[in-house]
């Protein structure tokens, strides 16, 4: 244990009874009535925070020393986050802490008064250590930036840091950008499932601009929207790649700009009784529901076998909804017919009210734009989406539909 003089009182006060006072204070705060708490709360964050305080600059000595290559660690920070059960940032940044502490007294003073939190000294002290190690860089004075933490949250305040740095380190906070710029990664793995598992790290201003196109997709398209914010984000990032695709702005490589590329039998295409699955590049064979909404808007290539698998035909591309047919549908539909939805048609699919592959024809009376969530939502989802007489557009959910179509009578087939 270590051992620390009290106030003057002479009276060795080790971490064993600070472990006692701790658990004797939890025994205490949990009777206290609710008007008691908030500053019950504030005065043991302080406590913490002093705490906080008193451990960085005890880990910012351990680490000059070689204590922990004694103990087989790779660096004190690895020593620190393994033995004191941290996070790897959260150790980095007592260390730091506790480094810089000869370069930020002002603001230990006003931790250990309660003015500013340990967060503020966090951040106080990435800045000093950012200014000061810097080949470009300058001295380091707390001052003015204490001036503002004082007045600042946490979060504020990390913005004001960073203006600091600019101001007074241009040339290293934009070398610091590049660095980010650097070390940006993106990893896809496709799990035994079939999901695609994604992963990585952006430099701020990349994230920024992600985040941007992803935040303007990933609203909410309707009162009946129940997805969560994670699911609308994770839609709108494949919206977004599919616009990309389909708008054929990509780069082209081997003479065609990249698609997904499906491959299926005309059994499958038709949705025939026990027919094999479609098989797209990049992923597991997709279902029949999932093939027939891609070529509802798609370019389509027919290839005949003859015997021993020999190719003996193969027919022009052509494209599902053509490219004048297209136009006049976006001018008749501004957005997605799905009522309450507002994307723009030129972000939307085009689909066929009777399927493509069931003899229905690209004739525009029999295309509306729909967004991806709700083409998905008609071909996979259970949904139907019909007109109506007077031409309006209806959407059913698959129970509606069913009770529907029973209704017409026996022997009566389902709408397409």
């Amino acid at each position: 244990t270590i051992a620390c003089m009290s106030g003057g009182m002479g009276t060795a006060v080790t971490v064993a009874d600070l472990d006692q006072a701790v658990s004797a204070y939890s025994v205490a705060v949990a009777s206290e009535p609710g008007a008691a708490l908030s500053a019950e709360l504030i005065a043991m964050r302080r406590v913490i925070d002093r705490l906080e305080l008193t451990f960085s600059a005890a880990a910012a000595r351990f680490a000059a020393t070689d204590e922990y290559e004694r103990q087989e660690s790779l660096s004190p920070i690895d020593w620190v986050r393994h033995h004191c059960r941290m996070s790897g940032h959260g150790a980095a940044q007592r260390v730091c802490v506790g480094e810089q502490l000869k370069r930020t007294p002002l603001t230990a003073m006003a931790v250990e008064e309660g003015l500013v939190g340990f967060g503020h000294l966090a951040l106080m002290a990435r800045t000093s250590q950012a200014i000061t190690d810097s080949p470009t860089g300058t001295t380091f004075d707390e001052t003015a930036l204490l001036e503002q933490a004082l007045v600042s949250s946490v979060g504020r305040f990390r913005v004001l840091c960073h203006h600091a740095r600019h101001a007074q380190d241009p040339d290293g906070h934009a070398n610091d950008e590049v660095t980010a710029v650097e070390a940006r990664e993106f990893h896809m793995v496709n799990g035994s499932d079939g999901m695609m598992h994604i992963r990585g790290k952006l430099d701020s201003l990349g994230g920024a601009s992600l985040r941007t196109a992803i935040e303007a997709l990933a609203v909410k398209t309707g009162k009946d929207d129940t997805r969560h914010k994670a699911r609308r984000n994770a839609d709108a990032l494949i919206e977004l790649s599919g616009h990309g695709l389909d708008s054929g702005v990509l780069p082209v490589r081997g003479t065609q700009r990249p698609h997904l590329q499906v491959t299926t039998s005309l059994e499958t295409f038709l949705g025939m009784s026990g027919c094999p699955a479609a098989e797209v590049d990049f992923s597991l064979p997709i279902s029949v529901k999932a093939l027939q909404r891609l070529a509802c808007d798609s370019s389509v290539t027919s290839v005949l076998f003859g015997a021993n698998s020999a190719i003996s035909d193969v027919s022009r591309a052509q494209r599902s909804v053509s490219g004048a047919t297209r136009r006049a549908v976006n001018t008749r539909h501004p957005h997605c017919c799905w009522p309450g939805c507002d994307r723009p048609a030129n972000w939307t699919q085009a689909h066929h009210l009777k399927p493509w592959a069931r003899g229905g024809n690209s004739a525009r009376d029999n295309i509306i734009p729909l967004c991806l969530r709700h083409h998905w939502m008609v071909h996979e989802g259970g949904w139907k989406i019909l007109r109506t007489d007077d031409g309006s557009i209806v959407t059913l959910p698959l129970a509606v539909h069913l009770m529907r179509e029973l209704s017409r009578g026996p022997g009566t087939p389902f709408l397409a």
